[in-house]
This record gives C-alpha cells, structure tokens and sequence, in this order.
C-alpha cells in the first residue's frame, strides 16, 4: 500500500469518510481551496463532506504526513548504521502514532555517552548474557572474569550488567507499550503543597493534598495542577497504586528477563528488574504521563474556547440601525460615541454624572440631544466598571422622552477586549484623529450592531472566552481560533462594500494585502456593483476570486445573485431555474412559493450535482440569508446593581458569557459572573455544558449562593430550584461544583477585564532532577 493510500484510508476511518472523499478533498487543499470554499462549493468533489469534517482532516493530514516524514528519516539513519532488517522495516512501516515509531528508533538513535555504553567500553556486554544462561550460579562468581583495571570488582562489573540491561529495557518498544498502555488506566495524579507555600499559593489550596485517576481527570484541574507545579507551590507525581500498580510494573519489567526461578541470577535479575522501573522507566513514563495530560489539557482547554468564541462571533445581531456606544467609567467619565447604520462615527462625548463631577443634568441633556441629532435607535452600554449607574442614569434619561418620541433600547454589551483594540495600530489606522479612551465607545456601539464585524478586529485571545488560555500551546491555539474565525465569517457572508479590511482579510480566498487593495480600489473608484469588478483589483486574480466570490454579497448591485451565496460559476443554472418560474430574483423572495415545485434533479449537469443545485434553490427562497438568531437580550433586574443586592432564591434574567468544562458564567448585572455549575443546568445529568448552553444565550436563573467576601455567586437553572448552597456544601467532592475560586482561575472573563495570567517557576522544593524533567515535558510544544 502507498503512503498516500494509507493515509486517505486512516483518515477515512477517522472523520467516518470514504478514502474517495479524503482523496479529493487532499486535492482540493493540496491546490490552495479554504476549507469554507470547499465545504460550500464542492460538495460534489468531496461527497459532502462539512468544515467540522474537513477541519479535523486537514489536521490528521499534517499528522500523517509529518510521520511519514520522520519514518523515512529513521529508517535512513538506521540504513545508514547497517542495522536495518526486514522485520525492523515492517515494525517501522506499520507504526502507526509518533510515539510507536519513537519507541522503536530509541535503540538506534544516536545518543549521548551513557553508563551502559562505558560498561560495554569495559568488555562487561557479555556478563548479563551469562547470568541469564546460568540461573543457578552467583552472580558475583561469573563477574570474577570480567574484572580489570576500569572494573576492580565483582560488585562494579555487576553495576555495569545492571546498566547494560536497564538500557536494554528502557528501549523495548514493546515493554514500553505495555507499560504506557497499562499506566493510561491505571495511574493515580498526587499532589502536595511544597512546605512554606501554603499562603502564598491559596489559590491552590484545592490541591495541597489531591489524588485522582489520570485516565479521567478533567482538562480545568490538570492545567490547575500543572500551573501549581510551574509556580512551584506543589510537590507533583503520576504513578500506579502503591499496593497494587507498583508491583505489576515491577512484575511487566521482570517478565522481559523471565526471572522463572528462585536461583541466585533469577533473584538478581528481579533485583534488576525493580531497579530499572524506579531508577529509570518509571521516571520516563511520568514524564510521558505529563506531557501527555498536558496536550489533552490543551486540546480541551483550546475546544472549549473554540466552541466559546464561535458562539460570540454568531452572537445575534441587532442590525444595522444609529447607534449611541458608552463605555462606562467613574472617574474618567462615561465615553460617547455615536454612529450611523453603517458603523460610521458621527459624533464623540465625555459625561461626567459620576463622582467627583457628578454632573448627572449635563449628562442626561447630552444624551438627549444625541438621541435627538442623530435618531438613535440603539443604545449600546459596556458592562466594564459603573455598567448598572450608566444604565440607571441611561433608564432615568429616557424617561424624561416625550410620550410620543420612540424610545431607543439600551442594551449591556460584554466590553472584553475592548480596551485591546482601542491602543491597537489596527484602532489608530481606522480613528487616527479620535482619543484611544473613545475607541472603546465606538468598539462597543459596533459590536451592538454586528458582532462577528467587529470582534474580527480584536485578538481572539483578548475576547476572554477560554479557560487557562495563556497556559495551552499557543500556537495550536492560534490556528484553532483562526479557523473557527474563517469558519464564522464565511457562513455569514460579507458586503463587500462596507465591510472593513480586517473582516474582508477573514474570507476564503483573501490575505490581509488582498483586503487592504480591495479596500483602497473601494475608496479610489467607489462602490462594487458587481462581483466581476473584483477581477479590476490589483494583485486579485482568477484563483483568489473563484475561492472568494461566492463569501462576498452587494446588495442593490446590478446582478441580483450577487446579493446571495450562489457562485458566480453557477449563475448560469441559477437564472435557467428563476426563467423557470417566470419571474425575477426580486419577485421570488416575495413570493418563494413558486420554488416549492422545481424539482432540482432536472437542473442536474456535468459541473452540477444534485447538493449544489439544492443550495441554489435554498439561496433563491432567501437570498443571503443570515444564518444568526434573531436579537435578543437580557433584562437585568431593578434594584439589583451589586453582589450585596443579591439574596438566596432570587430568579434573575441573565446572558452566557462564557462556557467552561465545568459549568456556565452568567452576567446578571453585578459586576461579577455567577456559576451556574454543570450539575445545575439541567434536570438531567449534562455531560458537556455547550449541550445546553452557549455564549450569548439569554437565561432565567435563581440564586443559590452570595459569598460576597469572596465574590462567589452560586446559580442554578434547575426547573426543581436545584441544590441551596448548604446541600451543595454537603454533596461529595467529586459532585460538588467548583469552588468560585477555583472557577474564577480557569475562565478567561471573571473578573471583567482580568483573564488567567502565566506564572512562572518559583523554584523551592522541585524534587531534582525529576522535578526538571516534569518542568522540560510541560515546556514541549
């Protein structure tokens, strides 16, 4: 079987694909295709393969290629040594993880000069050959002939078969399997506070006496753990069951010398045996344990972040409408911005209705008159600091509207990352004229009138939508976030004549130059009015537009289509379809009904199938359609503006901002997130929180818990009331929700404004060389 084969086979197998599908698929990526364009518009060539599918194959595709990479590297160097055999090649050509082939290439790899190879140097190589043949005589009686000037005695030549042999286990790729498989089930993560860091490491206090199964620790602890041992406030170690794992490591490692009787050279080598398991591979298989919790750490940590920032970015929009954005702030002042339907800024203030000027008048007759100017229809408020006053003061102000004045609605919008773009070069760009302090109230009125706009412009790690984000791989991080960017703005679609440079750089096909040349064609020549004219954009050619066209929607242009997610390349069966009906685009979507009886089988052609020409349909009943939910938003209740206003058996309206592995944070308009943890989400047992909540979902809950001095709020929305703060108290650990502090730790936005911060190595009582080797596992990306 070729390499390219057996690669669409294992990933056949992996996304539940035909090796057909994954083939053409490879192709597609292979020649520059995104993964939104193929996805949409070449269901034909993939079978119908989604971006979920096609994400996760374009994953294990560089997967597999970069261990076909490094199999023909090892076999070189072993070919090179002369030591390649047949048996060797198949065990090389059927590994199937980097870690098998690892394990396989570690006798041949080269190495530094070790204790085994001195003993070889001393002529000692034949010694443990000879106690395994001859069980019955003492060890120390078959040494006698090996001693010498670099071996004075018996004891030294036995030293030396011992190393000789701990080597030789330590790279048996099939004891190491068996061991690595066995610990997997079995081994047990234990920590303990390192003496004289019980203060200053509080925060940690869950974990200064903690034991639990490895197999089945959850990612929010094992980062918790792991960033308790970087910052040096625990003793860390993975391991079997004393009693019972111990010993059957020791046992597996024994098997592999077959100690069968009870001679002296049987009992010496079961000596060597628990020598090389605590000495050696029981400090290479933490090691590995380590590494490995991390990376499933990571990739949990990173999953719920992008499922997190998927949401946020689909977030309702509340549309394009004049808009007043405040970025809230005491001291300082409330910071206005006013703008048009189209995001335009039309005009900027600072209120000052707080302490110390507490010209509360001044700031409501400003309001009013920006109400009044400038017909505002929405009224966006940051839920930073002085969120519940402005929208008190924001409430007051309206009510003094006249009776037949339509009222704007004000709504609380999350500000994270705000701040972030406001000093960004991206920011300075856009507003070189206007004041960082007031690039807030712009940030937060656009994202009011569409989120997914204006969030691409923002660092998806400054959003606050992770848990222990600035501990995991960053750089898989990154690319993981990036795709859930492109997957979100491609389902969406973008006008192409208003859209921003940093929203157009996010479409399928365009880089971040592209964007900025279709921006300044914009600017020079004016609005597109058809999709063609993208072709007149410099350094934009065929390829580029194939790959964008279809992403891209003007409205009120001179081609209706292009106002929809059908390509260009499939106008032509588009407009056979509408001729059809005898009408235009214009009258279908007033009238879809006449779509009902088309049968799309008959518009099936050579470069058509049946998938594309149902999307075209799809696309004709309502042309670029917005794939979001309706707006909608929380009502936070009257009178209920600090954690102190709140009480047990409150029932409170809220919005999700952030979704753990552990539960759900609530904002209820106090300034600090309440948990809802994942046992009080439902009447029934929830797995996985995102099965029943996601960011910006709008949510009833009640109150079962105020810690105020810790800045706890325990929430449930439990239709039965759920568990009160007392029974939570009683449930056993493993069912108790985590402690707020705890939770606060492993999301990125509670405390508004203040995600998790790196620690870094404090040093103290890390366990030598061990502890090292634990610190270098964890800084392995």
């Amino acid at each position: 079987m070729d390499r390219a084969t057996r690669i669409n086979r294992t990933i056949g197998q992996d996304i539940g694909a035909t090796a057909t599908q994954v083939a053409a698929a490879i192709k597609l990526l292979d020649e520059g295709a995104t993964v939104p364009f193929i996805a949409r518009y070449r269901k034909e060539a993939t079978g119908g393969l989604d971006d979920a599918q096609l994400r996760l194959l374009a994953d294990r595709l560089g997967y597999l290629r970069e261990l076909d990479d490094r199999r023909d590297a090892i076999l070189k160097s072993i070919r090179e040594q002369d030591k390649l055999t047949d048996a060797l090649a198949r065990a090389i050509a059927a590994a199937e993880t980097k870690t098998q082939l690892e394990d396989i290439y570690l006798p041949f790899k080269p190495k530094r000069r070790t204790k085994a190879m001195i003993a070889r140097e001393n002529g000692l190589e034949p010694l443990p050959d000879a106690i395994m043949a001859d069980r019955t005589c003492d060890p120390e009686t078959l040494a006698k002939p090996y001693l010498s000037e670099a071996v004075p005695d018996a004891k030294e030549a036995l030293n030396g078969a011992r190393d000789i042999l701990t080597e030789e286990l330590s790279e048996t790729a099939e004891l190491l399997g068996d061991l690595r498989n066995y610990l997997r089930n079995e081994a047990i993560v234990t920590a303990k506070v390192v003496s004289g860091q019980e203060e200053s490491g509080a925060k940690f206090s869950d974990y200064f006496d903690h034991a639990e199964k490895w197999a089945t620790m959850p990612s929010h602890r094992a980062l918790a753990l792991l960033r308790a041992l970087k910052e040096g406030v625990i003793r860390f170690d993975i391991g079997p069951d004393k009693k019972v794992g111990e010993p059957r490591c020791e046992a597996m490692v024994a098997a592999r010398l077959n100690p069968s009787g009870n001679g002296p050279g049987d009992r010496w080598l079961r000596d060597v045996a628990s020598w090389a398991w605590r000495v050696k591979l029981s400090t290479t298989m933490m090691t590995e344990l380590v590494a490995e919790l991390r990376a499933r750490a990571h990739e949990e940590a990173i999953s719920v972040f992008a499922r997190n920032l998927k949401d946020l970015l689909l977030a309702a929009p509340a549309g394009a409408r004049p808009t007043l954005g405040l970025d809230p702030g005491i001291r300082t002042g409330v910071k206005a911005a006013v703008i048009d339907a189209t995001g335009k800024v039309l005009a900027t203030d600072t209120l000052y209705p707080f302490q110390p000027r507490k010209d509360v008048t001044g700031a409501q007759a400003t309001i009013l008159r920006l109400i009044k100017t400038h017909g505002i229809e929405l009224i966006a408020i940051g839920n930073g600091t002085a969120s519940r006053e402005t929208e008190k003061l924001v409430a007051e102000t309206l009510a003094l509207l006249p009776a037949d004045v339509k009222k704007p609605t004000k709504v609380i919008v999350s500000e994270a990352g705000a701040s972030v773009y406001s000093a960004s070069e991206l920011a300075s760009k856009e507003f070189p004229d206007l004041d960082v302090s007031l690039r807030g109230a712009v940030s937060i009125a656009r994202r009011l009138q569409d989120p997914l706009a204006e969030l691409v412009k923002i660092e998806p790690k400054s959003i606050g939508v992770g848990q222990y984000q600035h501990d995991v791989d960053q750089r898989r991080l990154s690319k993981s976030l990036e795709a859930v960017v492109e997957d979100a703005v491609n389902a969406v679609g973008v006008d192409l004549n208003t859209a921003s440079a940093p929203l157009l750089a996010h479409v399928s096909g365009l880089t971040p130059a592209l964007a900025d040349a279709i921006v300044a064609h914009r600017d020079q020549a004016g609005a597109f009015e058809t999709r063609k004219e993208l072709l007149k954009v410099s350094r934009l050619g065929p390829r580029a537009f194939e790959q964008c066209a279809g992403f891209l929607r003007i409205r009120d242009g001179r081609e209706p289509l292009d106002a929809s997610a059908v390509h260009p390349e499939a106008y032509g069966v588009a407009r056979r379809i509408i001729a059809d009906c005898g009408r235009d685009l214009r009258s279908l979507q007033s009238d879809p009904a006449a779509l009902r009886n088309v049968r799309a089988e008959a518009y099936v052609d050579d470069h058509f199938g049946l998938p594309t020409v149902r999307d075209i349909l799809s696309e004709l009943e309502k042309p670029g359609r917005d794939p979001r939910p309706s707006f909608k938003t929380a009502s936070f209740a009257e009178g209920i503006e600090q954690i102190t206003d709140l009480r047990e058996g409150m029932r409170l309206e809220g919005t999700v901002t952030n979704v753990a592995a552990f539960g759900a944070f609530i904002d209820i308009g106090v300034h600090q997130d309440g948990l809802v943890h994942v046992s009080q989400l439902a009447d029934r047992f929830v797995k996985d929180p995102h099965e029943v909540v996601k960011a910006g979902d709008v949510v009833q809950v009640r109150v079962t818990e105020v810690d105020v001095a810790r800045k706890r709020i325990g929430l449930t929305m439990r239709k039965d009331g759920g568990a009160s703060a007392k029974q939570e108290r009683n449930l056993r650990s493993d069912q108790r929700p985590e402690r707020r502090k705890e939770a606060t730790r492993h999301a990125g936005t509670p405390p508004r404004g203040k995600g998790p911060t790196g620690g870094t190595p404090r040093g103290g009582d890390q366990p030598g060389a061990l502890g090292s080797a634990l610190l270098d596992a964890m800084k392995k990306r």
